[in-house]
């Protein structure tokens, strides 16, 4: 700190702050730098009442306190826990009563994996809400399948541990197999199409499979697109994804979980020993219910023997052939008297009939008389009503007949076509015409043309 001295040799500090100053003058400083920055919480301290919470982060060489208020912390939506990977945007700060230095917090997210953890438990809860991993939506598995349907990668260990174990526990099966990636940019899509094929194939069920490794090589088991194409594949889905510990979202809704591609080999086959035990119980329960069938069927063979019915037979119509011959008797009795009747009612309708006619016929003949004199009425006259006017239109007719015309002493010149001469232009000298008068047709030919405009009367020329 600089100073200098007076005469007397008595100290006099120049230029000097106090602390509260200089602790102004770094927090304004320090306030001005924002960044943001990677780490790994090391400690965290959220108690009730406080109002921020206050945490450290760290990295090989560097730890840094930190503190985030309240309203910041629960919009950011995740729970701050040791050991998580965070990544954080904020500025530095200084608190002047304790001379301590802090990074005040804007945001924070989780960093790498745990970015893809949040992710995945995110689209986990949002799945279970809809009822996806629902026990009751999940199906049970086919006893004996016929085909049985493999996704998972063709060169991976995965794929001969799941054959080898179908074919030493279960031979019988066919196996429909689509080798796909199961790892990296396109892997869902992959096996979405992969699990539609097998399907289609005729797989009676689907085992989802693939080897170990890190939680990013499981990303593609937790693409929503893929777990619901394994939620809605019409046969049950088996999925054996990594180890033991290892759980991903298609896990979570396929209809069996196992633990490893063999476990899920394992889940939808039966071992020799199975089938043979299942086989020997079915046949014991068949023997069984056939005897007991026979035994029964022996009984009641017994019993409808020991019946009346079958020691006197005709004791089952005895009923029927009293009943008919009472019906014959009454029938002979009553046939005579109907038929009689029968007879008496045509009589009654024939007289009837006869009557009806009669009168019938003298009526239509009254009004035959009638109508017969109206005709000839109304015949007689008609003549009269439309003589006058036949009489106008045949004058009219004779007025405008050509013969009329031809009378008058007019002519109708026709060439060798038959067609009527109407212009001198449409003749030429020494053409043949046909001149037709009124008594007659006289043949001509052409001597000469001459034209005559008919617009100019001939003695005006």
């Amino acid at each position: 700190m600089p100073y200098s001295r007076s005469t007397n040799a008595r100290p006099e500090r120049e230029g000097a702050l106090s602390v509260s100053a200089a602790m102004a003058l770094a927090k304004g400083a320090l306030e001005g730098v924002t960044v943001r920055l990677v780490g790994e919480v090391s400690e965290v301290s959220n108690k009730a009442g406080y109002k921020a919470v206050y945490f450290t982060v760290k990295d090989q060489s560097a730890a840094l306190p930190c503190m985030m208020w309240n309203n910041r912390y629960r919009s950011a939506g995740v729970e701050l826990r040791v050991g998580m990977l965070v990544e954080l945007a904020g500025r530095f700060t200084l608190y002047a009563a304790k001379g301590r230095m802090n990074f005040d917090v804007f945001s924070v997210s989780l960093a790498g994996e745990g970015m893809l953890r949040m992710q995945v438990a995110n689209l986990a809860r949002k799945l279970e809400a809809e009822g996806l991993m629902a026990p009751e939506r999940k199906r049970a598995l086919p006893a004996y399948p016929q085909v049985i349907g493999l996704v998972t990668s063709p060169r991976g260990k995965a794929v001969h541990d799941v054959l080898r174990t179908l074919r030493r526990r279960y031979p019988l099966a066919r196996v429909a197999f689509a080798g796909v990636p199961v790892e990296g940019a396109g892997a869902a899509a992959a096996m979405i199409e992969a699990m539609q094929r097998v399907v289609v194939a005729g797989a009676e069920v689907v085992l989802l499979v693939r080897g170990g490794g890190s939680f990013e090589d499981y990303m593609p088991f937790n693409d929503e697109a893929l777990v619901r194409a394994v939620a809605d594949m019409p046969v049950p889905v088996v999925t054996g994804i990594g180890h033991e510990p290892d759980t991903s979202i298609a896990d979570m809704v396929a209809d069996v979980r196992a633990s490893t591609p063999t476990h899920a080999a394992e889940v939808v086959t039966p071992t020799a020993d199975n089938v043979r035990v299942r086989l020997t119980a079915i046949a014991r329960s068949l023997a069984a219910s056939e005897r007991a069938r026979v035994s029964s069927a022996r009984l009641s063979v017994e019993r409808a023997a020991a019946r009346p019915l079958f020691r006197e037979p005709t004791r089952l119509f005895e009923g029927d052939a009293q009943s008919l011959d009472d019906l014959a008797e009454r029938l002979r009795f009553a046939l005579p008297r109907a038929l009689e009747e029968d007879k008496r009612s045509i009589e009654r309708i024939k007289a009837s009939l006869a009557t009806n006619l009669a009168h019938l016929a003298r009526a239509d003949g009254q009004r035959v008389g009638a109508l017969d004199a109206r005709m000839r009425y109304v015949g007689s006259t008609l003549p009269e009503r439309f003589s006058r006017e036949v009489s106008v239109y045949a004058a009219r007719l004779h007025d405008l007949s050509p013969l009329a015309i031809l009378a008058r002493g007019y002519a109708v010149a026709r060439d060798e076509s038959n067609d009527v001469v109407k212009s001198v232009t449409a003749v030429s000298p020494e053409d043949r015409l046909s001149l037709m008068l009124a008594d007659g047709f006289l043949d001509c030919r052409v001597a000469g043309v001459t034209r005559v405009d008919m617009s100019v009367e001939p003695w005006e020329e």
